[in-house]
């Protein structure tokens, strides 16, 4: 508990216009709560796949996959310490007043060295979001940089990464989004209720930039710093095709020897294993496993 305390202590420290101020936390009936401040205009997935709302147009969505990745620049490398964030998504994004992008919902975030003396071990992270090594290796920049190129497909495609409902030649964003750009057809993988005018070049960019982020290859991965620089077209991306060794080669993760799939019901995942039982441990897995989706 003290070291949950002294973490929420220093991420409200976090001072970055595209990250949800974090106030402070509660305990009730055992279960811890973030406390934040109020979003007015709610999450990002609201206006992907909620019919109530009014589909964004391409110039919105650009904007907000740019909001959000200064803010996680700013948290492995312009942050007091690295911080973790371990579960970037869509309906993790909040949009203030201005319909700005706020990264929020710090529940699953961990300064980067917290455990890197433990024996603890653990996955945490939503299904088709989850970098394929966080079932050998502890989480990492690069993690964080899969999930955000799984976010940017998201966004773009109008599509969450992994929906069983669908055709097993769909099912994966990662690889369907590949299959369209073997067809000469990239451009055709985007969210084709998008209002306003589109520009594809910029379009084709981001998806590229997406499937650099989520290459089964860790460090054939691109930075959060570089990313930035992508999207904003002051540095030129790597020359890359469909056959690039790692790109689009998307598989649900696998613990031990759970294959992990998302359902109806939940798409937030969580374990851990122990090697000793030390109080250190207890703490860092309570914290992992807390996380709430009531909105």
């Amino acid at each position: 508990m003290k070291q949950f305390v002294a973490e929420i202590v220093s991420m409200g420290n976090l001072k970055h216009k595209n990250i949800v101020p974090l106030l402070g936390y509660c305990r009730r009936k055992g279960e811890l709560f973030l406390v934040s401040e109020y979003m007015p205009n709610g999450s990002l997935d609201q206006y992907l796949f909620h019919d109530d709302k009014p589909p964004f147009s391409w110039r919105q969505r650009f904007a907000i996959i740019k909001d959000i990745a200064s803010a996680l620049s700013y948290m492995h490398t312009g942050a007091p310490q690295v911080v973790l964030h371990r579960d970037v998504k869509a309906s993790n994004v909040m949009l203030d007043a201005e319909f700005n992008g706020r990264l929020g919902d710090f529940g699953m975030a961990r300064f980067h060295d917290d455990w890197a003396d433990t024996a603890t071990t653990a996955a945490v992270g939503t299904i088709g979001y989850m970098a394929p090594e966080l079932s050998t290796v502890r989480a990492s920049t690069a993690t964080d940089v899969y999930s955000f190129g799984a976010f940017l497909l998201e966004v773009t495609c109008g599509r969450r990464p992994v929906d069983p409902a669908l055709p097993e030649e769909r099912r994966y964003l990662v690889k369907w989004v590949c299959q369209c750009w073997k067809m000469a057809s990239l451009l055709g993988a985007r969210d084709l209720r998008m209002r306003g005018e589109i520009s594809s070049e910029e379009v084709e960019m981001v998806l590229k930039v997406g499937l650099l982020c989520t290459n089964a290859l860790a460090e054939m991965r691109p930075s959060m710093e570089e990313v930035v620089q992508y999207l904003n077209e002051s540095l030129k991306l790597p020359d890359i095709s469909v056959n690039s060794p790692g790109i689009g080669s998307f598989a649900p993760l696998i613990i031990g020897s759970n294959l992990l799939l998302p359902s109806h019901t939940t798409n937030t995942f969580s374990t851990s294993s122990y090697s000793s039982s030390s109080g250190n441990d207890s703490t860092f897995v309570t914290h992992s496993i807390f996380h709430g989706h009531g909105r």
